[in-house]
C-alpha cells in the first residue's frame, strides 16, 4: 500500500465487458489517497444503449467511490462524453461526489493543473458523432479479441502483456496523427489559460511530456492498458501502468491485502495534470 496525496483516473467504462473493474480496485486498494478527481467516461451509456454488462465489480468500485467521498476524501467527477448525460448536473453533489464540467488542481508544489475529460478538443466527437460511435465499436471489439489472445498467450505461457488495440493505434498512421493533433489542442488551450499543466483522458493513450511549456498528462484508460496518474506529497505526478505496479505492490501490501501478480503491461504512456 503506498498512500499518496491523489489519484486521477479516467476513462474506466463500467457497463461494459471491457471494463477492467477488478484491477481498477486494486489499484484503488493499493493507492489511498487524499483525493480523487474521475475524469470522464466512468460509466459508459453510450455503449449500454447497446446491451448493458454491469457487473458485480461495477458495483463495488461506485460503491468504493461512494465510501471514499463520505468518509472525507474530495471526489471530483468531471464527466466525458460517454457519460455526458450527466453533465446536466454539473455543480451538483451526490452523496458528496462533486461534479463539474472542468476542475483546477493545485498539486503540493505550488503548480496548477487544468483537469478535463478531453472530448472538447476532439474535432471527431463534436462534428462527426456517428463516425465517433462507428469508432467506439471498433475499438471494443479489438479490446475484446484481446482479451481472448491474453488468455490464449497464458495457456501457452508466452509472458508479458500485448494489446491489440495499442498496436492498431502505433500502426494506423491517421490514429496517430489524432493523437498529437489531441495533444496539441489540449496543451494550447491549458497555456492560454495560463497554467502549468493539463491531466486528461478520453484517447485511452497515457502520457506525460512537456508540449510548449505545458505539461501535458493522460490518464489512459482501464478497458486495456490499465493505467492512472498518481500525485505524491511532495507534488510529485507519475503515472501509473497498473499491471506493473502491481507487482511491486504485492510486495508492500500487508499479509491480509497481497493482491495477485498481473502481467506485464505495454509500454508507458504520456499524462497529463490538474488543481483543487
Amino acid at each position: 500500500m503506498k498512500r499518496v496525496r491523489a489519484v486521477f483516473v479516467s476513462d474506466i467504462h463500467l457497463g461494459t465487458r471491457a471494463c477492467q473493474a477488478e484491477q481498477l480496485l486494486d489499484f484503488l486498494r493499493a493507492y489511498p489517497s487524499e483525493r480523487l478527481f474521475l475524469i470522464g467516461d466512468i460509466v459508459d451509456f453510450w455503449a449500454m444503449s447497446r446491451s448493458v454488462h454491469w457487473a458485480p465489480s461495477h458495483n463495488t468500485v461506485v460503491q468504493k467511490v461512494l465510501r471514499r467521498a463520505r468518509g472525507g476524501d474530495l471526489v471530483v467527477f468531471v464527466p466525458g462524453n460517454h457519460d455526458e448525460a450527466l453533465r446536466e448536473h454539473v455543480g451538483s453533489e451526490f452523496g458528496a461526489i462533486r461534479v463539474e464540467r472542468e476542475w483546477v488542481h493545485q498539486a503540493a508544489d505550488g503548480r496548477r493543473y487544468l483537469l478535463v475529460h478531453g472530448d472538447e478538443f476532439d474535432q471527431v466527437t463534436l462534428h462527426h458523432r456517428w463516425v465517433a460511435v462507428l469508432g467506439d465499436v471498433a475499438y471494443n471489439l479489438l479490446v475484446r479479441i484481446n482479451h481472448w489472445l491474453s488468455r490464449l498467450r497464458r495457456l501457452l505461457h508466452v509472458p508479458g502483456y500485448w494489446s491489440l488495440a495499442g498496436y492498431a493505434k502505433r500502426k494506423v498512421k491517421s490514429a496517430v496523427g489524432f493523437i498529437f493533433d489531441f495533444e496539441e489542442s489540449v496543451a494550447r488551450a491549458t497555456r492560454q489559460r495560463g497554467l502549468d499543466g493539463v491531466i486528461c483522458g478520453h484517447i485511452h493513450w497515457a502520457a506525460d511530456r512537456d508540449i510548449g511549456g505545458v505539461r501535458y498528462l493522460n490518464c489512459g484508460d482501464w478497458v486495456d492498458s490499465c493505467t492512472a496518474i498518481v500525485e505524491h506529497f511532495d507534488g510529485r505526478l507519475e503515472v501509473v501502468q497498473w499491471r506493473e505496479a502491481a507487482v511491486e505492490a504485492v510486495s508492500l501490501a500487508p499479509p491480509a491485502e497481497r493482491l495477485e501478480p498481473v502481467p506485464e503491461p505495454t509500454r508507458p504512456v504520456p499524462v497529463a495534470r490538474c488543481e483543487d
